[in-house]
């Protein structure tokens, strides 16, 4: 028996080291990095942001910085095959639709570990995957 699927893995990032070690582990863990889905998700701007009011940024620039960013971290000629896509709203719902719409059989991501009070007001975005996501998930905690 099987415990984890290692086809169609979705691991969200942020770029924070901890994602982007659990991202390097999936690809080892993988064996092949076309089953292997990076997400990022991009918070919507507020109107009031300065980026916003000075017309100095847009969700295209965004997109495209984030990207760059991406490839310089995973090179696409080092990482041949990996999947990247980008998502715009809130993290832990774009995180789960993109796992059902894409037909995920696993979802890989690192907790942040936050207690106390900024936990109960902030929330978690694992522990929300966990609870909602139509698959497994598996949680890194340091």
């Amino acid at each position: 028996m099987v415990l984890f699927s290692k086809d169609r893995i979705l691991v969200p990032i942020d770029f924070s080291e901890e994602s982007l070690a659990a991202l390097k582990e999936t690809i080892a863990f993988a064996e092949d990095n076309a089953k292997v889905y990076a997400l990022y998700v991009l918070k919507p701007l507020e109107a009031t942001e300065p980026g916003m009011v000075w017309d100095a940024i847009d969700s295209s620039k965004r997109r495209e910085n984030v990207t760059q960013l991406f490839n310089e971290k995973f090179p696409p000629a080092t990482y041949e095959g990996l999947n990247f896509a980008i998502e715009e709203g809130d993290p832990s719902a774009e995180i789960i639709d993109y796992a059902q719409a894409e037909k995920m059989e696993l979802i890989v991501m690192p907790s942040r570990g936050r207690t106390g009070i900024s936990r109960f007001f902030i929330g978690s975005t694992a522990e929300r995957v966990v609870r909602l996501a139509h698959c497994p998930v598996l949680v890194f905690k340091e």
